[in-house]
C-alpha cells in the first residue's frame, strides 16, 4: 500500500496548519481509500535547531530525535506538505526539518498545499527549490488557500480559525492527491534500487 505523509509544516502555537492537514486527510480518505494517508506533525518530533555534526548526506545520525524523524520519513512513499507562508518564505521549522535528513527524502513525490495572506505561493515556490535539492519530485498541481477567503473567522476565546475553502480549492486538491499517488508509485523502482 502506498503511504503518503501529510506534513504539517509549522510548530507555531495557534497555527492553522494542523486543521488544514486534517482537511487534506479527509479529502484523501474519500478520494483514495486504498492508499494510506497519515498526518505527520513536526510539533510531535521536537526537533531542535539542526544539531547534527555531520551533514545529512552522510546518513549517520548522532541524536535520537534525528533517528526518530528519519524513521518516520523513510517509511513514507510520498508527501503532501502543508506550508504556511512566513515572511515570503516557508517556515523555519519546516526548513529545519528538511535539513535534518537527506536519503530519506530521495526519489519520492510531493505536492504542496500552501496558505497565507496571498495563498502562500512564495512559500510553495521556495519549498519546491529545497525539495528539488533533496531529490523530491514535486507535482504541478497545487492548492493555495487565502487566510482572508478560505478560513473561518477566529472565535474570540474559542478555537483557531479553521479551513473553509472556497469550492475552487477542491478540484486542485483532488488533482494534487491523484498526482502525488501516481508519481509516488512511478518512483517506486528508484526507491527499490532497480536500475532504469
Amino acid at each position: 500500500m502506498t503511504r503518503i505523509g501529510i506534513i504539517v509544516g509549522t510548530t507555531r502555537p495557534g497555527r492553522r496548519g494542523h486543521a488544514v492537514a486534517e482537511w487534506v486527510a479527509a479529502a484523501a480518505a474519500r478520494r483514495h481509500p486504498g492508499a494510506d494517508f497519515e498526518i505527520v506533525d513536526l510539533a510531535d518530533f521536537g526537533l531542535p535547531l539542526l544539531d547534527e555534526e555531520l551533514p545529512a548526506m552522510a546518513g549517520r545520525y548522532a541524536h535520537p530525535h534525528t533517528r526518530r524523524w528519519a524513521e518516520a520519513i523513510a517509511r513514507l512513499d510520498g508527501f503532501v506538505f502543508v506550508a504556511p507562508e512566513y515572511n515570503h518564505s516557508l517556515s523555519g521549522a519546516l526548513k529545519n526539518a528538511l535539513d535534518f535528513l537527506y536519503a530519506e527524502w530521495n526519489d519520492k513525490a510531493a505536492g504542496v498545499v500552501s496558505y497565507g495572506v496571498q495563498g502562500g505561493t512564495r512559500a510553495a515556490e521556495h519549498l519546491r527549490l529545497v525539495l528539488a535539492e533533496l531529490r523530491v519530485a514535486t507535482v504541478r498541481s497545487q492548492v493555495t488557500l487565502s487566510l482572508r477567503d478560505d478560513f473561518t473567522a477566529p472565535d474570540p476565546g474559542g478555537p483557531a480559525a479553521g479551513p473553509a475553502p472556497d469550492p475552487h480549492a477542491h478540484g486542485p486538491l483532488g488533482a494534487l492527491l491523484d498526482d502525488v499517488l501516481a508519481w509516488s508509485r512511478a518512483l517506486e523502482p528508484l526507491r527499490a534500487g532497480v536500475p532504469a
